[in-house]
């Protein structure tokens, strides 16, 4: 599957979520396709940062399944998630 921009529906901006943007990592709700590579890919090239890690969160439930990237980013590095 090629990266495009419909593979990260949104950030997610939690209470959780943005004290993990404290420590360089964001929250995105993802395609459930969507694999890390494909992920730390489309992040890097749309916000223009440099992505050290990518772990998957995949939510099973009863109506629909989630899937999440936390993205872990280079010290230093910041991406500006207006709510």
């Amino acid at each position: 599957m090629p990266a495009n921009k419909l593979l990260i529906k949104h950030p997610i901006v939690s209470e959780k979520a943005v004290s993990l943007s404290n420590n360089g990592q964001y929250v995105f709700l993802i395609d459930r396709r969507a694999n890390r590579s494909e992920i730390q890919k489309l992040v890097e090239e749309t916000y223009k940062v440099k992505v050290v890690g990518v772990n998957i969160i995949r939510i099973k439930n009863k109506k629909r399944d989630i899937k999440k990237a936390v993205v872990t980013l280079k010290a230093g590095d910041k991406i500006n998630i207006e709510s």
